[in-house]
């Protein structure tokens, strides 16, 4: 079907050769940045947040958790207290830490790194599988309370981020800084 005024534009199909698809995607170095791009940086966000949730979460019902669910009998202010106290702490510290590297790539994300696009999508196909692992296992349910924004989340993820226009931005070829800068050439090396 040919475009005119008065015909519809052609539709892709619904399915896309793999030949199709392995072809590499050329976007100029001035390509803007794709609403997926900016809502994976986002979302990716947002699982920060949601981790940050979780830490503090964990924190308030440490002692629940500890006591009542483990049906640890410790005497608070005893030395086995003491070492729960600093699990604790480390939990809170080791989350925090990897909470911040995952700022660090969803900002490299927003600005178009590929190597970190790539990294977050490995690091939530690998929370999809254990979640979904943990599920048919009969370990863990999917509830609000445990598993389920984090997941929404990384599939989310997952799927703003799989894109072919995010995909193309991270791929883009880039100018030189100065060169952007200035809009002078590049100097012959």
């Amino acid at each position: 079907m040919s475009q005119g005024p008065d015909r519809e534009p052609r539709k892709r199909s619904a399915y896309e050769p793999p030949v199709l698809l392995a072809q590499p995607v050329q976007a100029p170095p001035t390509m803007p940045r794709p609403a997926a791009t900016t809502l994976g940086a986002i979302l990716v966000m947002l699982r920060v947040l949601a981790g940050v949730v979780w830490l503090v979460v964990l924190a308030i019902t440490w002692r629940q958790v500890v006591y009542d669910e483990a049906g640890l009998a410790v005497v608070p202010g005893s030395e086995e207290d003491h070492t729960l106290n600093v699990v604790l702490i480390g939990i809170l510290v080791a989350g925090g830490i990897g909470l911040l590297v995952v700022v660090g790539f969803g900002i490299a994300v927003y600005r178009g790194g590929n190597v970190a696009r790539l990294l977050v999508m490995t690091f939530t196909s690998l929370s999809i599988t254990v979640a979904a692992i943990d599920y048919f296992a009969g370990g863990e349910d999917i509830t609000i309370r445990t598993t389920l924004l984090t997941l929404s989340l990384d599939i989310l993820v997952m799927l703003a981020l799989s894109s072919r226009a995010a995909r193309a931005y991270a791929r883009r070829p880039r100018t030189r800084r100065r060169q952007r800068r200035t809009g002078l050439p590049r100097p012959a090396e």
